[in-house]
C-alpha cells in the first residue's frame, strides 16, 4: 500500500478543492494515485460540488425553529432565488434548524453546524448545482419565552428571548416586526459600552460647539437621549403605537436579547 503523505492529500485538495478526508479516502482507495483519486471525487460529485464552492452566493433563507424556551435561528446562502424557493433546499434548511434545536448549546453554533453538515451539504451542492453555505447557527435556551419573525419570505429573520410579564403571542409577534424594521442595535442604554456613550457625547457637544457652557451639558444630553431613542429597543416608537415607547408600552416584560439577521448582509 502507497504511503498517503500530508503533501499529496494537500496537492489532491488544491486540484479539487475537496475537503481534507475526501481527498485522503480517495487516495486509498486508488493506492495514492493522484490522476485516479481525482477521478473518484469527480464521480462521487465532491470535486463538482467544491469547484462551485467559489461563486457568489447572495441569496438564500433564514429559517426559525421555536418551541417556547427555545430558540434557533439559521441562515443559508445560495446563488439563485430560484434555488432559495426550492422545496429540497427549504426542506434541508428546516431540517438542520430541528437537529439545531436537539442540540443542549445555548449561542452562536456556526462553525459546529457547517463542519456537521458538510457531507450533507456538498450533497446538496452537486445534486442541485449551486454553491451553498450555512452561513450562521443561532440556538438559544430561555428562561421564559422565545420568539421570532420572518419578513420577506425569509430574507430578514428575527429572534426574541423574553422574561418577566409576557404578552400574547401576537404582541410577540409584534415585537420582532418591530425590530425587522427599525433595526435596533440595543435592547436598552444600559446595554451601551461607556466607550460608544463617550464617543456619541463628543459628537453631540461638536455639533453646538460655540453654545454657552451652562446650557451645553442640557443640550448634549437632550441628543443623547434622542439617540437613544434611534438605537434601543426599549426607547424607540412602538410600533403598534408611536406615541409610546417600546419599554412604556409593555411594561413588566424584560428583553434579554434579540437579533436581527439579513441575508448576505456584512458580518
Amino acid at each position: 500500500m502507497a504511503n498517503i503523505t500530508a503533501q499529496i492529500v494537500k496537492e489532491l485538495r488544491d486540484k479539487t478543492g475537496a475537503g481534507m478526508m475526501d481527498c485522503k479516502k480517495a487516495l486509498v482507495e486508488t493506492d495514492g494515485d493522484l490522476s485516479a483519486a481525482l477521478d473518484v471525487l469527480r464521480k462521487s460529485g465532491i470535486a463538482k460540488a467544491e469547484k462551485k464552492s467559489g461563486r457568489a452566493t447572495k441569496e438564500g433563507k433564514i429559517v426559525s425553529a421555536i418551541s417556547r424556551t427555545t430558540g434557533v435561528l439559521i441562515e443559508a446562502l445560495c446563488e439563485t432565488d430560484f434555488v432559495a424557493t426550492n422545496d429540497k433546499f427549504i426542506d434541508y434548511v428546516n431540517s438542520v434548524a430541528a437537529k439545531v434545536a436537539d442540540m443542549s448549546k445555548d449561542g452562536d453554533l456556526s462553525a459546529e453546524v457547517a463542519e456537521m453538515e458538510n457531507a450533507t451539504l456538498t450533497d446538496m451542492i452537486a445534486k442541485i448545482g449551486e454553491n451553498m453555505q450555512l452561513r450562521r447557527a443561532l440556538r438559544w435556551e430561555s428562561k421564559g419565552k422565545c420568539a421570532s419573525y420572518l419578513h420577506m419570505g425569509g430574507r430578514i429573520g428575527v429572534m426574541i428571548d423574553v422574561e418577566g410579564d409576557i404578552p400574547d403571542d401576537e404582541t410577540l409577534r409584534s415585537l420582532c416586526m418591530h425590530i425587522a424594521a427599525f433595526k435596533p442595535d440595543f435592547v436598552s442604554p444600559e446595554d451601551i459600552s461607556e466607550e460608544v456613550i463617550s464617543k456619541e457625547k463628543e459628537i453631540a457637544a461638536g455639533q453646538v460647539a460655540g453654545k454657552p457652557a451652562e446650557i451645553l451639558d442640557k443640550i448634549v444630553t437632550g441628543k443623547i437621549n434622542k439617540w437613544y431613542t434611534e438605537v434601543c429597543l426599549t426607547k424607540q416608537p412602538w410600533i403598534r403605537d408611536d406615541k409610546q415607547s417600546v419599554e412604556k408600552a409593555n411594561p413588566g416584560l424584560v428583553i434579554k436579547r434579540f437579533v436581527r439577521w439579513e441575508i448576505g448582509e456584512e458580518l
